[in-house]
């Protein structure tokens, strides 16, 4: 398991990128050779991964967002998961 920093920049890794399809109205995370169909969970986590925010901003921005507290610990998971899988760095 990854111990992650909350001051790391997460960003997803390259050439992955993120788009919202309209038709089928879900978040996709575009990757070489595939495409992943994203729960809105996943989704809005994903979107703040912009090499921008720390992981603590990440986690700020979506329990204002929900409304919700002590979301840390299930978007640390997350994070791994993401990183295991080659989603983000």
């Amino acid at each position: 398991m990854i111990a992650w920093e909350l001051s790391e920049q997460i960003r997803l890794r390259s050439p992955a990128r993120m788009k919202f399809d309209k038709a089928r109205q879900t978040d996709l995370l575009l990757l070489p050779e595939r495409v992943i169909r994203l729960n809105p969970t996943a989704g809005a986590i994903l979107w703040l991964c912009d090499g921008e925010r720390t992981i603590a901003q990440i986690i700020e921005e979506l329990e204002t967002k929900f409304h919700q507290t002590d979301l840390k610990a299930d978007i640390l998971e997350f994070l791994t998961q993401a990183a295991d899988r080659g989603w983000v760095e």
